[in-house]
């Protein structure tokens, strides 16, 4: 079996890459090639944690997965790392173990990459300005996709604790190396998504952290922070201004979306408004953006299969490039 750091699966994968491999994995899912049952959460309430265990099989590369990550919030004030995971990547054809890469990283780039897909398909071509709402570890990734696929001028930072945002303000340079433009850290969630064309929404919040009037027309929203019925970072009034709302996994956006759950138990919102699902954006089969005044919103909860698709590319080129250590189990 091939154990693959964090270390070396950051000098083997890009965002680039990842993006690509996620388009590629949804349009193989819109076809029937993919293997995704729904994973099992378990919920810590005393720790404000849970773990999640996602399996996965893709016929199409001859490969399954199952992934075990935790998400533990207060961590770092112990000096450990809020998302802690790993992948066992599997031969679909003989059932042989062959990986088992950290999926700490590889969690936050295959998401990040999701909303990248998403944000090719829904943001407004011509988008300069982004709002980053809640200034964690997952927040790296989703600015770095949306740089990949857009060409940002200005990023306004918010988070609840400005130390937090001031401190990724400091590591911008490494987070997105190209970036040359401006940067801004506001103590105001309203006042950076009213300037903003894409605002990206990275919180663990139980309740909104922003207000929908803040939108202006033409903002493209991806709420990836709310991944549990009782979350909820957007509030009603904007899912009510979206034109457009699309799930990565319908199946789990109903099962796990406090975003979407909430509206609909308070009678207010149904499911069935749902545009559609991304895998449908990528295969052409729905519409993405259709007039610069619109407002959309992609809500992501996360999918096996996505891991699969990134897990399995990073080993590809960790043979390639003889990468990993082999070890005996």
């Amino acid at each position: 079996m091939l154990i693959l750091s964090e270390k070396q699966i950051r000098s083997l994968y890009s965002m680039e890459d990842a993006i690509k491999d996620m388009e590629e994995a949804l349009i193989a899912y819109n076809e029937g090639k993919i293997l995704n049952p729904h994973r099992t959460v378990l919920d810590f309430p005393s720790k404000n944690a849970s773990a999640l265990y996602m399996p996965s099989a893709m016929e199409p590369i001859g490969k399954s997965a199952v992934k075990v990550v935790t998400i533990f919030p207060d961590n770092p004030k112990q000096g450990m790392k809020t998302t802690q995971g790993v992948i066992l990547l599997s031969d679909a054809y003989d059932g042989q173990h062959v990986a088992c890469l950290n999926a700490s990283y590889l969690t936050r780039l295959r998401t990040g990459a999701i909303s990248g897909v998403a944000t090719k398909q829904l943001a407004r071509k011509d988008a300069k300005t982004v709002a980053v709402i809640g200034c964690g570890a997952m927040a790296e990734e989703q600015l770095q996709a949306v740089c990949e696929v857009r060409d940002i001028s200005h990023i306004i930072l918010y988070n609840r604790s400005a130390d937090k945002a001031r401190n990724f303000a400091e590591k911008l340079n490494e987070i997105v190396p190209s970036y040359k433009g401006d940067l801004t850290v506001l103590e105001n969630a309203d006042k950076a998504v009213e300037q903003a064309d894409i605002v990206i929404c990275s919180t663990r919040s139980e309740t909104p952290v922003f207000s929908g009037k803040s939108l202006k027309p033409g903002t493209h929203i991806n709420g990836v922070g709310s991944y549990l019925p009782h979350m909820q970072e957007v509030d009603y009034e904007t899912i009510e201004k979206a034109s457009k709302i699309v799930a990565d996994t319908i199946v789990g956006v109903k099962d796990e979306a406090g975003d979407l759950i909430i509206p609909v138990n308070e009678g207010k919102w149904s499911f069935d408004q749902l545009h559609g699902e991304l895998t449908e954006l990528a295969a052409g089969t729905i519409s993405g953006r259709e007039t610069a005044e619109e407002i959309t919103f992609f809500k992501s909860v996360g999918a096996a299969y996505f891991d699969l698709a990134a897990a399995a590319a990073v080993y590809d080129k960790a043979i390639a490039a003889g990468v990993g250590t082999e070890v005996e189990v």
